[in-house]
């Protein structure tokens, strides 16, 4: 106790002093500034330039002897697959904001940030505008942001900074994320027409004369009918969670993170709900044929999902959808049918082939390994495969033997 008694003195003696020193923390934030353009600065840079590296692929649309590659938020890579043992990458048109893409003949109609753009193709090198229409997905705007709605946030600059603070009035957690709001930080700056082929990652679809377009919540349908100058005829609510649509037989199979929905056409300005398959919580691309559909759910994802499963669901009775089986996956992206084939893009576990002439008992014929596959269409007996290492072209002929055809890497 003598010796306590001192320590506990000096202690006391401190605090009389200087009123007893408060703890001092440190806490790390992620800071992240928006850059604006103005609408017109945005705009101004839709374009046709030279070819350009692909950097970090997106989705895709296939039309006729041409593959269409997005560069996430960039634009989109014009790909002459007249050979697909030597694809050229021809042009690249700049749209500031582009994920998804469409494509009718030479229309080309794509996301710019909230705002669908419609484009003439026909002269690749010189495309031209058509049409903008303004502010159609909403799911591209920022939540919990106070945004300056007046201009476009073109991209983020980040930034970390360690602050020091009263340890009583942190926060449970080891960092976070900020945003600043000030907006101090600006950048002055007769045959009907083909329809191009998209994944089954697609946010955009065409079916007859009529573009169909989903976000988190709602179902967007355009009249193209002319098709350079898309009218806006409805706005559909469907729930939350959407994620991707697929149209087969006149019918929209919409993904979302909680199950599969089916909407007719039989009015196609007002698709109509004909059913709904409810499934656990996962991210949700969506294919069909005459008799099933075909679901992958996966993990890892803003979906919050807990499960890596192919989901086979009996659509025979469109009314009343029921599950077949599951199949047990690594993570499951995008997926395309043709015949008895399934391909599946299993993430870092590459492409998988699947002999699907028995539902019951699907029979995976052959895994192509290395590559992490995210999206996949077949056209004829080749698979043309988006992954994160680039574009690759498969020979699928024989699905026990899936050969190479060509790739484009990333640079």
């Amino acid at each position: 106790m003598k010796k306590i008694i001192p320590f506990l003195l000096f202690i006391t003696s401190i605090c009389l002093l200087q009123g007893c020193l408060k703890d001092n923390c440190t806490k790390t934030y992620t800071m992240y500034t928006p850059v604006y353009k103005t609408s017109a600065e945005v705009r101004a840079n839709i374009k046709s330039t030279a070819p350009t590296k692909i950097e970090k692929t997106g989705k895709l649309v296939v039309l006729g002897n041409y593959i269409f590659l997005n560069e996430v938020d960039k634009g989109i890579h014009i790909i002459d697959n007249t050979n697909p043992a030597t694809p050229v990458n021809k042009h690249f048109i700049s749209i500031p904001g582009n994920i998804d893409i469409a494509i009718k003949g030479s229309i080309l109609y794509a996301d710019l940030y909230t705002d669908l753009v419609t484009l003439d193709i026909s002269t690749p090198d010189a495309v031209r505008v058509t049409n903008i229409t303004d502010d159609v997905f909403e799911h591209r705007r920022y939540v919990n942001f106070a945004a300056d709605t007046s201009r476009i946030i073109v991209e983020w600059i980040k930034k970390d900074t360690t602050v020091t603070m009263e340890c009583a009035n942190t926060w449970q957690g080891r960092g976070g994320v900020l945003m600043d709001v000030r907006n101090t930080f600006s950048l002055s700056s007769s045959a009907s027409p083909a329809i191009g082929v998209a994944g089954s990652m697609a946010r955009f679809t065409i079916l007859n004369n009529f573009l169909y377009t989903v976000t988190n919540s709602w179902l967007n349908v355009f009249n193209i009918t002319t098709s350079a100058q898309p009218a806006f005829t409805n706005k559909i609510n469907v729930g939350w969670g959407i994620e991707t649509i697929y149209p087969f037989a006149n019918n929209l199979f919409i993904g979302s993170t909680n199950g599969m929905f089916v909407y007719g056409t039989a009015n196609p300005s007002v698709p109509n709900q004909l059913s709904r398959f409810t499934h656990a919580m996962a991210c949700d691309p969506v294919i069909a044929d005459n008799n099933f559909a075909f679901v992958t759910l996966r993990t890892g994802t803003n979906c919050n999902g807990q499960n890596n499963q192919l989901d086979v669901i009996n659509i025979q009775n469109i009314n009343s959808p029921s599950l077949v089986r599951t199949y047990q996956l690594v993570n499951p992206h995008g997926l395309a049918k043709a015949g008895n084939t399934l391909l599946v893009c299993d993430g870092s576990a590459g492409l998988k082939a699947f002999n699907a002439a028995d539902v019951n008992n699907l029979v995976l014929m052959q895994t192509v390994a290395g590559i992490n596959a995210y999206d996949v269409i077949i056209i004829n007996q080749s698979a043309i495969v988006v992954a994160k290492e680039g574009l690759y072209q498969y020979n699928i002929s024989n699905p026990f033997d899936i050969k190479l055809i060509s790739r484009i890497s990333l640079n």
